[in-house]
Order: C-alpha cells, then sequence, then structure tokens
C-alpha cells in the first residue's frame, strides 16, 4: 500500500514537498515514480529513482524545478517542486514496481502498485 499526502494549493512560483509512505511491500527493492493526472489528460511519469537511489529520471517538464529523493529506511518517498506553474495542477500518484526496481523510469504499464494520489492546484 503506498500512501501520498503533501499536495495543496499553493501560488505560482510556490513549493510544494509530497511524500508517500510505503507499507506491506519491499519498498527498499522497489523503483518508485511520481505521476501525475490533470483533468481530461492521460496520467503521466513526473520523476522517478531506482531501488537504491543510485539513478534518478525526469520528465522534461520536471526537470530543474522537481526532485525527487526516498528514504528507504523510512519506507518513504518525497517529491520537492519548486517553481510550481498552473500547468503543474493535477493529482499526483505515487507508484512502485518491484519488476523494474533498477529502473528510473517507469510507463504506467510498468507499475504493479499505485498511490491513492493527492491533489496540487497552482492557482493565484
Amino acid at each position: 500500500q503506498l500512501q501520498a499526502c503533501g499536495g495543496g494549493l499553493v501560488q505560482p512560483g510556490g513549493s510544494l514537498r509530497l511524500s508517500c509512505v510505503a507499507s506491506g511491500r519491499p519498498f527498499s527493492t522497489d523503483a518508485m515514480a511520481w505521476f501525475r493526472q490533470a483533468p481530461g489528460k492521460e496520467r503521466e511519469f513526473v520523476a522517478g529513482m531506482s531501488r537504491r537511489g543510485s539513478s534518478e529520471y525526469y520528465a522534461d517538464s520536471a526537470k530543474g524545478r522537481f526532485t525527487i529523493s526516498r528514504d528507504n529506511a523510512a519506507n518513504t518517498l518525497y517529491l520537492q517542486m519548486n517553481g510550481l506553474e498552473f500547468e503543474d495542477t493535477a493529482v499526483y500518484y505515487c507508484a512502485a514496481s518491484q519488476r523494474y526496481g533498477r529502473s528510473s523510469y517507469l510507463r504506467n504499464v510498468d507499475v504493479d502498485c499505485w498511490g491513492q494520489g493527492t491533489q496540487v492546484t497552482v492557482s493565484s
């Protein structure tokens, strides 16, 4: 099970930190990622990290603004989001993949466990 939190309402240029706590699964051997889904759009990859944190990968929209990290001792995944823009408004999901634990990029079909989502709204 994955439990995400940290979303909210923020002004353009603001920051948020999302967290995702894993329970009941082998977090330290899972590749982890953040996806997002805006209204009327498909769910898209935002950022991912391999199981030991040795590699990370970002969508172009996230590069230079978002930072993914993980604490395997605490079974927790993070996404630090800075310089938020209107286009970042979406429901953000954390995701895990045991099959692709060494990967830092995940496709939707690679994910074997999804979190429940947390809403991020960027508005003035």
